[in-house]
């Protein structure tokens, strides 16, 4: 990895689980086994996918769920692709923001944290943790990021899409002040919207099909992101950066353009915002490319990244080890050969402070 990042290879989702519910018990308060052992999250996928969530073929040779084992995935998916960095953002524990006792859910993100760094940050230098915050108690997940947050191979906290409330709420603001006060970017992840307490995952209702509900994730992104810039989110904590995970960007112009636009004209209810909405997004929202749009004219898709001139804020991902995974040869080729450098790694590094190499010894 040279300095100026121009050969790094960061992978900014991967899906780290729990191979036994078991292994989280030494971490969670005993209060807590029995719920964790016989209900688990406490929130199910009401969608069938004919492919499943998780890869056959990445499933451990000791057994247990794909992405479940470190040492497996440093061989299957570091190795295999050469990468600096992995992203660990976790799985099933995000939903627990969606579980209706939120005492419960603070209490399995707590365990979890400690198990992240216990169990998985501790085998390989070049992973790297995503802290999970239960969103539905803003006041814990503050006190979480000051807790977990500071440890040095936590990078990042992540929060699961579905919500009660669009995202820039004041409510959630005690999350933004210590993520900004910590220094650590608040990343979105989709794949909970209309779960276990959260709304559904339209304003029209709920769809019939997976394929239908997989389809429009990039709506929910194009509604927390508004609702961060309009509520005034990053006037209040300027440094804060978010980063929108597993939406795609072919959403980004449109949302920028409307917002800009009607802007001119309603200013007057948004008193706090001092700049047009499209520049706080600019400044302060990174995308991840998977799932990358796949226009049937591939200078399409560099021309979308000119429209929301995000060059610098589009980072790799390949969702390891979901069904939808990205190779990183065949994804990164796609982009325009001039910022390919920057998004198989080089925002990513900048973003998370990762410019020096994994001390591998």
């Amino acid at each position: 990895m040279n300095s100026d990042n121009k050969t790094v290879l960061i992978d900014t989702d991967v899906h780290n689980g729990i191979k036994d519910p078991r292994e989280l018990l030494p971490y969670l308060n005993k209060p807590w086994h029995k719920q964790w052992l016989g209900a688990g999250t406490g929130v199910g996928q009401p969608f069938y996918t004919p492919v499943g969530v998780l890869r056959r073929d990445a499933i451990p040779d000791e057994g247990g769920p794909s992405g479940s084992d470190p040492v497996f995935m440093v061989k299957d998916h570091i190795e295999r692709y050469g990468f600096d960095y992995v992203i660990l953002t976790g799985q099933n524990v995000l939903e627990m923001s969606l579980n209706p006792d939120i005492d419960y859910g603070n209490a399995v993100v707590s365990a979890y944290n400690d198990y992240l760094i216990d169990q998985w940050l501790s085998v390989d230098p070049r992973y790297k943790g995503a802290m999970v915050i239960n969103h539905s108690d803003p006041q814990y997940a503050a006190r979480e990021i000051e807790r977990i947050g500071v440890h040095p191979d936590i990078v990042e906290v992540v929060m699961c899409s579905g919500s009660t409330r669009l995202y820039g709420h004041r409510c959630f603001h005690p999350i933004y002040e210590a993520a900004e006060r910590i220094g650590l970017p608040v990343a979105i992840h989709p794949g909970t919207e209309g779960r276990g307490i959260a709304g559904a995952p339209t304003p029209s209702g709920y769809p019939s099909r997976y394929m239908e509900w997989h389809n429009i994730l990039p709506t929910n992104y194009m509604s927390h992101i508004n609702s961060l810039v309009c509520e005034g989110v990053f006037e209040k904590y300027p440094g804060l950066k978010v980063v929108a995970i597993e939406g795609g960007i072919a959403w980004l112009p449109h949302l920028m353009w409307r917002m800009d636009k009607n802007y001119k004209a309603l200013r007057d209810t948004t008193p706090w915002l001092k700049k047009m909405p499209s520049e706080y997004i600019q400044k302060h929202v990174y995308l991840t490319t998977q799932p990358i749009e796949e226009p049937s004219e591939p200078e399409q898709l560099g021309q979308l990244i000119q429209m929301c001139k995000a060059e610098d804020r589009i980072m790799y991902s390949s969702d390891y080890p979901h069904w939808d995974f990205d190779h990183p040869k065949l994804a990164l080729s796609a982009f325009p050969k001039d910022i390919r450098a920057k998004i198989q790694g080089g925002n990513a590094a900048a973003l998370y402070g990762l410019h020096k190499k994994a001390n591998l010894k």
